[in-house]
């Protein structure tokens, strides 16, 4: 029998290994002026990082909300979901808060505005009304846009859950639905760093991605064998063609390539979650799966990995934080090979030592983290309690 891509209602160790990867990226991407930036995947394709963090945070709550629907019904599941809606709030203001009180900060040390680099200027000069905006949400500094459209996303769950009992195809319809809306009229929420702006993920466009996550957890959509047949050509083929459309070397050297990308991502493509963005995510992981597979049960044995992944919220926010200093020290120490790979080196430790301490205050151990990450003989499941927590 070949394998599928998920096994619904299973704990997979490569969700925790591809989250931790996206962890590492996220953290790259967001470093200001860091050239390792100019070699992550995503400058190779349509999609990135971004795609792959909220995938796999849909098909994480497939299995931390969606299942509690199905076994403990409506009530128990709107009261889990409204929980984690209630930390990721707080964590978004929290980092928000850091993130702002580290740029007001380092500009006294150094004389640099970062508070300009960051997006502050109009919440300086509105102090007021910036503050009313950053707790709604309808104001947020750079680089602080995922959180706030994950509380949006968390807020869509249950109703995609509770249209799920009746039919599957009722939250594809409306999850399909709802991006052909924002494809149509460019509908979009406001919010960014000053008024007249709109939020830079929409999340009406990117429900689509993380519901697509969320509906192969949940097994309403059924995933293709992981074999090297002919969708596995065509998806590499598409992969191959995406790379001179996209890598800097080529769309900077050749305008007619730059030109195609522009066309089928335009400015604000990113922000609507494109066709090409999508499909380039679904090829890429149905390719990188299918790579994978022969190796499937030893990536456990990447522990900073997957313990990385383990601990998303977490890592995410010190990858932020960890990030916007290394630029700060760039700044200082000027960005040389030497100083840029210190850097990136520096923030990977962090993430780390974030992952550690995170799993250390919720209790779990490296032992324990081990036998949860374990390959199981799929005769004898695990019960989900023994995982640790998938939305974490």
């Amino acid at each position: 029998m070949t394998p599928s891509i998920l096994d619904p209602g299973q704990r997979d160790v490569r969700l925790d290994f591809f989250r931790g990867l996206a962890m590492f990226i996220i953290f790259i991407a967001h470093m200001p002026g860091n050239s390792w930036f100019l070699f992550i995947p995503a400058r190779f394709g349509f999609s990135s990082a971004g795609e792959l963090f909220v995938f796999c945070s849909g098909l994480a709550s497939a299995y931390a909300f969606g299942r509690v629907f199905e076994r403990k019904g409506a009530l128990a599941g709107l009261q889990r979901v409204a929980f984690r809606i209630w930390q990721v709030y707080w964590a978004h203001i929290g980092l928000a808060l850091v993130m702002i009180t580290l740029s007001l900060a380092a500009a006294r040390l150094t004389g640099i505005d970062y508070a300009r680099q960051l997006g502050l200027d109009w919440f300086l000069a509105q102090p007021a009304d910036g503050l009313m905006g950053l707790v709604s949400l309808g104001f947020t500094p750079a680089f602080l846009d995922i959180l706030p459209m994950y509380l949006v996303l968390l807020a869509m769950l249950p109703a995609m859950a509770l249209l799920g009992r009746l039919s599957h195809w009722l939250p594809l319809g409306l999850m399909a639905g709802l991006w052909l809306l924002v494809q149509a009229t460019g509908f979009n929420l406001p919010g960014g760093q000053s008024p007249g702006m709109v939020w830079f993920f929409n999340p009406l466009a990117w429900q689509a991605m993380f519901f697509t996550g969320f509906a192969f957890g949940m097994g309403w959509l059924k995933a293709p064998a992981l074999e090297r047949g002919w969708l596995f050509r065509l998806c590499l083929v598409f992969l191959i063609v995406s790379v001179p459309l996209n890598f800097w070397a080529f769309t900077e050297n050749v305008a007619v390539l730059g030109a195609i990308h522009d066309a089928l991502v335009p400015q604000d493509g990113k922000t609507n979650l494109v066709l090409p963005l999508y499909l380039h995510f679904l090829a890429s992981a149905y390719v990188v799966l299918v790579l994978v597979e022969p190796y499937r049960n030893r990536l456990h044995r990447a522990a900073p990995i997957v313990l990385v992944g383990q601990q998303a919220l977490a890592t995410f926010m010190a990858g932020i934080v960890l990030a916007w200093l290394g630029g700060m020290v760039l700044d200082a120490t000027g960005r040389g090979v030497m100083a840029t790979a210190l850097a990136n080196l520096a923030g990977f430790a962090g993430l780390l030592a974030v992952a550690a301490l995170a799993r250390r205050y919720k209790g779990g151990d490296g032992k324990a983290a081990r036998q949860k990450a374990e390959p199981r003989d799929a005769a004898r499941p695990v019960p989900p309690a023994a995982y640790p927590h998938p939305a974490e």
